[in-house]
C-alpha cells in the first residue's frame, strides 16, 4: 500500500487511533462522513479513507501519526475553500479542523486568539463585539487559516497590511508529531514561513493576531454598464494611485441579476465616513451610475457583502495572477473576454493593492509580491458539470489572451494545480529559502497536498 493507493483499515487500528482522538473518526458510511467530505468548490467529490474531525491539537498529532505509520496522503481542511480541491483527497486522511471553533478577545491588548475551524464571519462577529478586526477576506464563510498561511488579501489590507503581517504567534503540529509555537521569538524561522507560505510546513492549531480599531466602515458597491468599462478602468488608473491607505476598491466585471453585464466597483473606507465621501465622490463622476449602494456599514456586513458570489458547491476555476500596471491592451482583452462569458455567475476582479502592504518589509515574510498594483482573477462560476469544458475553456483562453501583459508573480491563495513553475512564480526569490525551511521542518514532504515547496536538496 503507498500513500497513492485507497486505504483499507482494520478495525482494530481504527479503534486505536479513536482511542488517541476526542473528536470523532469517520469512515465511509458512517453518519455525517458525506457532510465532513464536503468542500466549497463543487466540482470535486472525493473519498478520504478517513476523516478525523479534530477536537484538539493533540488530535492532529494523533492523525499525523497514524497517516505517518499507515503511509496515507494527508489532506488538511480549515474553511474547506481550496480553489483546487487540497481541502480532501481519495484513500487517505482528511484531517478536518472544522470542529475547532474557539476565540479568544483580549481586547485591552487588541489581541485575538483562534483556533483553525473558525471562518472569517465567525472570528469577524467575535471581534466586532469590542470595536476591533484585522484584515480577513473577502467573503464571509473562508476559513481563517488558509488564508492567513497564504498572505490574506482583504479590505482591510491597505491600512492595515496583510493577514500575515497581523499574525503575531501560531501554535503548530508538525511533520513528526511535535506541538510547537512559532513567533518573532521562538522558531522565527518557522515563523516567517507561516506567514506566506502555505500549509508546507506543519498544522496550524492555534493563531494569535493582532487586531485594529475598526467598528464601521463607509462602503459597498456602485456599477456602469460594461460598454463604458473601458473608460472607466483608465479613469480609475489615474486615480486609485493618489487615494489614502484606508481605501480599498475591487473591480468587478459581472453580470447583475436582471441579466446585464457591468463594472462594479466595490469599495471599503476604514476611517470617518464623510472623510470616505470625499474620496468615493469622483467615482459617481467615471461614468454613468446604473446601481449604486453605499454607505456607514458594521465591518462584518462589509466582509459578506459579495458572499453570493461565493456559494458552497457550485463549480469554480480560476486563473489570477498579480498586474503591475493595468494597461489600455489589457482592458480590452479583459472587456472583450466578458462580453462572451458563458456563465453570468461568473466575474473577473481588479484588486487594489498597495498601501500598507507595499510599505512591508518584503523580507519580513514569505509573501513576496508587495509592490503590484493590483491582483487580477478570472473567477469562474458555474452549476451544471456538463458545462465544465465551456467554462474552464474561456477562463484559459482569457489567462492566454492576458499574458504578454502580466508578470509572473501570482498570490499563491489563488492557484489552481498548475505545476512547479507557478508555485515558485508565487514565491519569488522567497522560494529557495522555503525550500530549506521545508527540508528542516517537514523534510520528507509529509504535507504535500498543497501548493508544494519540495525539500531542498
Amino acid at each position: 500500500m503507498t500513500s497513492q493507493g485507497t486505504h483499507t483499515p482494520e478495525k482494530s487500528t481504527l479503534a486505536v487511533l479513536q482511542s488517541h482522538l476526542d473528536g470523532r473518526l469517520l469512515t465511509d458510511g458512517d453518519p455525517g462522513y458525506d457532510q465532513a467530505r464536503k468542500i466549497w468548490n463543487g466540482m470535486f467529490d472525493r473519498r478520504p479513507a478517513l476523516i478525523a474531525r479534530c477536537a484538539s491539537a493533540a488530535d492532529v498529532a494523533a492523525a499525523i501519526a497514524y497517516a505517518r505509520e499507515h503511509d496515507l496522503l494527508i489532506s488538511v481542511r480549515g474553511g474547506g475553500h481550496s480553489f483546487p480541491g487540497h481541502s480532501v483527497n481519495n484513500g487517505g486522511i482528511m484531517i478536518d479542523l472544522a470542529p475547532m471553533k474557539k476565540v479568544e478577545v483580549d481586547a485591552a491588548g487588541r489581541v485575538a486568539w483562534a483556533e483553525p475551524g473558525v471562518l472569517w464571519g465567525e472570528f469577524d462577529t467575535a471581534t466586532h463585539a469590542h470595536g476591533l478586526a484585522v484584515t480577513g477576506g473577502q467573503i464571509s464563510h473562508t476559513g481563517i487559516a488558509g488564508l492567513t498561511l497564504g498572505g490574506g488579501i482583504g479590505w482591510l489590507m491597505r491600512k492595515y497590511a496583510l493577514t500575515c503581517d497581523n499574525l503575531i504567534a501560531a501554535e503548530v503540529v508538525t511533520a513528526d508529531g511535535r506541538t510547537v509555537h512559532a513567533s518573532a521569538g521562538e522558531n522565527a524561522d518557522l515563523f516567517w514561513g507561516l506567514r506566506g507560505g502555505g500549509g508546507n510546513f506543519g498544522i496550524v492549531t492555534r493563531f494569535s493576531y493582532q487586531l485594529h480599531p475598526v467598528s464601521f466602515v463607509y462602503g459597498g458597491l456602485l456599477a456602469y454598464p460594461l460598454p463604458l468599462g473601458k473608460q472607466v478602468l483608465q479613469s480609475l488608473r489615474t486615480y486609485l494611485p493618489s487615494v489614502p491607505d484606508e481605501l480599498t476598491t475591487t473591480s468587478f466585471l459581472l453580470t447583475t441579476p436582471d441579466g446585464h453585464k457591468a463594472l462594479g466597483i466595490g469599495l471599503c473606507y476604514c476611517g470617518d465616513p464623510a472623510a470616505g465621501e470625499q474620496w468615493v465622490a469622483p467615482l459617481r463622476q467615471m461614468g454613468p451610475v446604473v446601481m449604486e449602494q453605499i454607505g456607514p456599514m458594521p465591518y462584518p456586513a462589509m466582509q459578506s457583502m459579495i458572499d453570493h458570489v461565493a456559494v458552497p458547491g457550485r463549480r469554480y476555476y480560476l486563473k489570477s495572477n498579480f498586474i503591475d500596471e493595468l494597461q489600455d491592451e489589457a482592458i480590452d482583452v479583459l472587456i472583450d473576454a466578458y462580453m462572451r462569458v458563458p456563465s453570468p455567475l461568473s466575474a473577473i476582479l481588479l484588486v487594489q493593492m498597495g498601501g500598507a502592504v507595499s510599505r512591508a518589509d518584503r523580507t519580513a515574510t514569505a509573501f513576496y509580491h508587495r509592490d503590484a498594483a493590483l491582483s487580477f482573477s478570472a473567477f469562474s462560476t458555474w452549476t451544471d458539470p456538463g458545462q465544465d469544458e465551456i467554462n474552464i475553456g474561456w477562463t484559459r483562453q482569457l489567462w492566454e489572451n492576458l499574458q504578454p501583459h502580466m508578470p509572473a508573480g501570482v498570490y499563491v491563495n489563488e492557484l489552481v494545480d498548475e505545476g512547479e513553475e507557478r508555485v515558485q512564480a508565487a514565491y519569488g526569490p522567497a522560494y529557495d529559502r522555503l525550500a530549506t525551511l521545508k527540508k528542516k521542518y517537514d523534510p520528507g514532504n509529509l504535507f504535500r497536498l498543497n501548493q508544494n515547496i519540495r525539500p531542498a536538496a
